[in-house]
């Protein structure tokens, strides 16, 4: 688990009080409806989600099944800006230095930082004046990714503009390893983009090769043409 004296918990820990009898009532009740959130949501098919089979988020059943996803309670209201970018920081070194449960599984590591005293109405306030400090030095450095999440989220899933995935109930970021799938969130942002692809490199390439050949943009070739191969 991580290395770092930051409280974190499994989403099972949340029913253990021998692990949250410390916890205020209040942060115990957010954490636990992020995590019902979690499971009952993010971990389970969605009618409106289209563009891949499974999960809402495909990478959550894995986080869960390998006991690589954890929680943390913070509250930031007495806290300046500089002080929520350098806990952020820390979350983000707390996720580099923990290893995966296999060589491999690095990419399943997420930390969920829960800001049980902040105001939904004020999340998206917050959240990008924070990740204007952090989101670009941390990905382009260390390749790590921050998701912000909060009731009235506006953003929609790649493939419905109608599905709206990332309202959770308690505003929180989440802090994950990027993976060469990103693409598909940065693909309307050329400087996101341009930084994906430098990270990257021939994996990116082939990943991004190996989608498209799905897509129907190339005309059907007739059968009675030929490559000139007699």
């Amino acid at each position: 688990m991580p290395t770092q004296s930051k409280t974190l918990f499994l989403l099972e820990d949340l029913e253990d009080t021998s692990r949250t009898g410390e916890l205020p009532e209040d942060d115990l009740e957010a954490l636990r409806s992020v995590a019902e959130w979690i499971t009952t949501y993010v971990a389970r098919p969605h009618e409106d989600l289209v563009g891949h089979a499974g999960s809402v988020c495909p990478f959550v059943p894995g986080s869960l099944e390998r006991k690589t996803l954890w929680l943390a309670a913070e509250n930031i209201a007495d806290r300046e800006l500089s002080e929520v970018v350098e806990l952020m920081s820390d979350y983000k070194q707390v996720l580099l230095d923990t290893p995966g449960a296999e060589a491999d599984d690095v990419v399943y590591n997420v930390l969920v930082v829960v800001f049980t005293d902040l105001p939904s109405a004020r999340a998206e306030e917050v959240f990008n004046e924070v990740l204007k400090e952090l989101a670009v030095p941390s990905y382009v450095e260390h390749g790590i990714l921050f998701g912000p999440y909060y009731e009235g989220n506006a953003a929609t899933a790649l493939y419905n503009p109608s599905f709206h995935p990332f309202e959770s109930p308690v505003p929180f970021l989440f802090v994950r390893h990027g993976v060469v799938g990103d693409w598909k969130f940065f693909l309307d942002d050329d400087k996101w983009l341009e930084l994906w692809a430098r990270r990257s490199g021939e994996p990116g390439t082939q990943a991004l090769a190996q989608e498209l050949r799905r897509l129907p943009w190339r005309p059907a070739v007739d059968s009675d043409i030929t490559t000139g191969d007699e």
